[in-house]
């Protein structure tokens, strides 16, 4: 199977929120540290790393400062070393509420306070020295076993789910982690939460929420009862095993989660490779042949699409377009123009990728018409979660209107009409465009928003009179961006 940075592994990064809700934060000034922000921002954030030498503790990096959390003896607290030594060597002591007491593994005491009186000098764990535990990454990806090297997915038959797939394929490899209560949820595709049983419920009850415990930089999910989330069985069924530590069995990896597409020609025919290597506009229906996985490229914006018989659509001799290729090259780039509800491709060769009477895909066109715009339709965020520079968009306090600057996120559901889409929200209210270019969330009606994917993980939100989405000073919602950059891009 070709990498190509298709399975990516996300690094894990966090935020350590204390009894105060305020975050801990790692200050560029003297290297200090404080418990004083009500949001998770850059400085906020922060990277588990495994000491090397110590098997059982583990070293605090500022993600921005790129220095260790350290404790002297005495007590003192600080976010200053280049390189990490003996006293930034911490033992992670998860508690039965989900939040963690983190003890200095060399002076034995623990760390916690209010503000910007922080200490590691504590004798015994209070509220102070507890932290909750706020992952900073996006919250959607795939999960992956460790033990077993497959894919956890929906099981809708089955009404379960199960680590049973070779590749993150189709909308059932999604999964959407929720922060609820300090604790975290396993969300389906269809809107169901994961039961420590097996059974997926409607609802985020206690036997559906997990504590989140590192290891060797993977993740295990702890429930209620102190047992951990594993496969289970041939099926391998996603379930609480027996264990009461987390074992290989018991390890995820979180990958990045690409956009998966399907393709719309002009003959109103699905693009597929059914019948073979040669990518034809020539189904009826969007299965696994007609789906799509999309990647681009971070410097020069161009994509690629992977099959799902295993190969990149890449640029043969004259103009046709075949999913052969089993390694990323010029031939298997290209570049998307957004037409509004379509878009056309244009291949490494200068010319645009058109469907030719039979339904075969061939870039051999100058000019964009009607057989060189397909209509490009996202099929695996049947959920959305928007982040953008300063946080993720959720519903403002007391209005109507949407906020971009939160900690956490609210889920939003996507649904999808000739090549716009519908964003819906908390109550089933629709998000449109009101007056002065603010995007309000209670629609009655439906608004078309179109989605543009421009860079790897960010994707534009436009509406149909051509203006972008956009965070602002204001830290609201707003339809008033003239490009695709910046503040109005969004990961998704």
């Amino acid at each position: 199977m070709p990498t190509n940075g298709l399975h990516q592994v996300l690094k894990i990064q966090f935020g350590l929120v204390n009894d105060a809700d305020r975050y801990l934060t790692a200050e560029s000034f003297g290297f200090k540290v404080n418990a004083s922000a009500p949001s998770l921002k850059r400085k906020q954030i922060w990277v588990l790393e495994p000491d090397p030498g110590q098997a059982a503790a583990v070293l605090f990096r500022s993600s921005h400062l790129g220095r260790y959390l350290s404790a002297q003896e005495d007590g003192r607290v600080a976010c200053e070393r280049e390189q990490p030594g003996r006293d930034c060597r911490f033992l992670v002591l998860p508690q039965p509420d989900g939040r963690w007491a983190l003890q200095s593994e060399p002076h034995g005491r623990f760390f916690g306070g209010t503000e910007d009186r922080l200490s590691c000098f504590a004798t015994a764990i209070s509220p102070a020295e507890l932290w909750a535990v706020h992952l900073a990454i996006h919250p959607q990806a795939h999960l992956l076993s460790v033990s077993r090297r497959r894919y956890v997915h929906l099981c809708p038959q089955e009404d379960e789910m199960a680590a049973d797939g070779d590749m993150p394929w189709g909308v059932d490899a999604l999964l959407t982690l929720i922060f609820q209560s300090r604790r975290y949820c396993l969300k389906s595709c269809d809107s169901r939460y994961l039961r420590s049983d097996g059974h997926l419920v409607w609802e985020p009850e206690a036997r559906a929420c997990y504590t989140l415990e590192f290891k060797a930089g993977k993740l295990a999910f702890k429930d209620c009862d102190g047992r951990y989330l594993a496969p289970m069985g041939p099926a391998g069924t996603l379930k609480a095993g027996r264990n009461t530590r987390p074992g290989k069995d018991e390890l995820f990896d979180l990958e990045q989660s690409h956009p998966q597409v399907v393709l719309l020609a002009a003959n109103h025919r699905y693009v597929s490779v059914r019948q073979g290597v040669n990518v034809s506009a020539n189904q009826d229906e969007e299965l696994d042949h007609e789906t799509f996985l999309m990647q681009i490229d971070q410097e020069t914006k161009k994509c690629t699409f992977y099959s799902s018989t295993g190969g990149y659509w890449t640029l043969v001799t004259h103009g046709g377009i075949q999913a052969i290729a089993t390694q990323v090259s010029a031939n298997t780039m290209f570049e998307v123009e957004w037409h509004g509800r379509r878009v056309a491709l244009k291949a490494s060769n200068g010319r645009y990728v058109c469907m030719k009477k039979n339904g075969q895909l061939a870039a051999i066109s100058d000019f964009v018409g009607e057989d060189e715009e397909f209509v490009l339709k996202l099929i695996n965020r049947p959920i959305l979660v928007l982040r953008g520079l300063d946080g993720f968009v959720c519903h403002h306090r007391g209005s109507n209107q949407l906020d971009t600057n939160r900690s956490a996120y609210d889920v939003f559901h996507l649904s999808f009409r000739d090549g716009a889409y519908q964003i819906r929200g908390r109550g089933g209210g629709f998000w449109y465009t009101g007056s002065h270019g603010s995007v309000c969330s209670d629609g009655e009606l439906a608004e078309d928003f179109l989605l543009e994917f421009r860079e790897r993980g960010r994707l534009a939100v436009r509406t149909l009179s051509g203006k972008y989405l956009r965070g602002g000073a204001s830290g609201l919602l707003r339809a008033d961006g003239d490009t695709p950059a910046g503040d109005a891009l969004w990961e998704y």
